[in-house]
């Protein structure tokens, strides 16, 4: 019997391909000046190439510089808290570790999705109150390593299915230090993802139970087994979190039966087959498999064409570029309107998001007589262009929320 049309159709937009291939025909058609809600300004692109060099050297001044992800937010004042709790357990290989990781970045990352501009997590160590993406890796880092996640007291660091399908969102606003007065946006969406991730997983042992019960962690050991002489694509992380997670993803689009996660519509982005109006992003999913990049390595199977996955479309990497004036409002009055994440005008600035940070690690690289395979975009946009993004937000907005009002339900960004 012949594949449902549809089914292939959606499951070409499941890879980060799709995703760089319709944000640059988005950029296309905005440089034709053909866009409902942008126009593009590529003559400011060399100031932004130089802001994210001068950023990137402020932090990193030999160019070192890490991967984008999740890691990074686990480290405070150079301490880095999960090194210094893992590197002390009694692991029975590094496997065990790896999946241990993997259910740390799995469950670190969903919970990720921007807090909002008041929340802040009062860290125990140093009595410091840290807000965004820094406050929600170390509030997550200290329910996993103290077992929140864990159904079993004797071994804390590790998410069970079991107990993430029944986790009370209670339980996560005391561990995420949610009161009236430190309101985090999108607690209730953050529960629920959790709570599908853990019934999903469950109800896939194959996937996520070979080498144990059923945790998200067990993704580890199909990626091992996908590592053909202990090599792994990048791409195919990220093919393996779309196909194995999609359907956790709450009230998206689907096609031919297969959800399609972040992916939206746009009226520009017409095509010839099932898949016409639709644009992939997978921004949470890319920077889950930007985070699972590090585990992977450490337990010994090497990570190549890790330039394959694309630019994160999220509100700094796409503020910088608003901020800086590459991108402008049709409608000046758009600045001050706030907008679903399903709007034409927030898919087309996320998608303008993804291929002009293509162009921005094109300057960059240049600059430095780099390679893809030396600098990344991995280490362009953790240098780079999302801290660029938010030094910026800080400078011009006193609360520095990104240049556009996005209504977040915390699965997104």
């Amino acid at each position: 019997m012949a594949a449902n049309p549809e089914t292939s159709a959606a499951l070409s937009l499941l890879n980060a391909g799709a995703v760089r291939d319709r944000a640059h025909r988005m950029l296309a058609i905005g440089l034709e000046d053909r866009l409902p809600n942008f126009r593009i300004d590529l003559d400011r692109m060399d100031d932004v190439v130089e802001l994210v060099m001068e950023t990137t050297r402020a932090a990193y001044p030999s160019f070192d510089v890490p991967f984008h992800s999740r890691w990074r937010h686990f480290v405070t004042n150079g301490d880095d808290r999960w090194a210094a709790v893992a590197d002390r357990a009694d692991w029975s290989d590094r496997a065990a570790r790896a999946r241990a990781e993997f259910d740390l970045a799995i469950v670190s990352v969903f919970l990720d999705a921007g807090a909002g501009p008041s929340w802040r997590y009062r860290d125990p160590g140093t009595g410091s109150a840290i807000g965004r993406s820094e406050g929600l890796g170390l509030a997550s880092l200290a329910m996993f390593t103290n077992g929140a996640f864990s159904v079993a007291p004797h071994e804390p660091m590790r998410a069970d299915a079991e107990k993430l399908a029944n986790l009370n969102v209670v339980d996560l606003a005391r561990g995420m230090q949610v009161s009236n007065d430190n309101p985090l946006v999108g607690l209730d969406g953050r529960a629920d993802l959790l709570r599908r991730l853990g019934r999903l997983a469950a109800a896939k042992p194959d996937v996520f139970g070979s080498h144990d019960t059923p945790r998200p962690g067990g993704l580890y050991d199909r990626l091992a087994m996908l590592a053909g002489g202990g090599k792994l694509p990048a791409l195919m992380i990220l093919t393996e979190l779309l196909q194995q997670l999609g359907p956790i993803w709450p009230s998206r689009l689907t096609l031919g039966g297969v959800a399609l996660g972040d992916c939206w519509r746009h009226p520009a982005m017409t095509t010839a087959d099932a898949t016409s109006g639709l644009v992939p992003l997978h921004k949470l999913s890319q920077w889950l498999a930007y985070s699972l990049i590090e585990p992977l390595q450490r337990s010994g199977i090497d990570v190549t064409d890790i330039d394959g996955l694309t630019g994160l479309a999220e509100y700094r990497n796409g503020g910088l570029f608003v901020d800086t004036g590459v991108l402008t409002f049709r409608d000046a009055a758009d600045a001050g309107r706030k907008h679903e994440v399903s709007s034409p005008l927030v898919v087309e600035w996320r998608a303008l998001t993804v291929a002009l940070l293509d162009r921005v690690a094109e300057g960059v690289r240049r600059r430095l007589g780099a390679d893809a395979t030396s600098m990344p975009l991995a280490k362009i946009l953790e240098g780079g262009t999302w801290a660029a993004g938010r030094r910026l937000a800080r400078e011009r907005r006193a609360d520095a929320s990104p240049p556009i009002k996005v209504i977040s339900d915390g699965t997104v960004f």
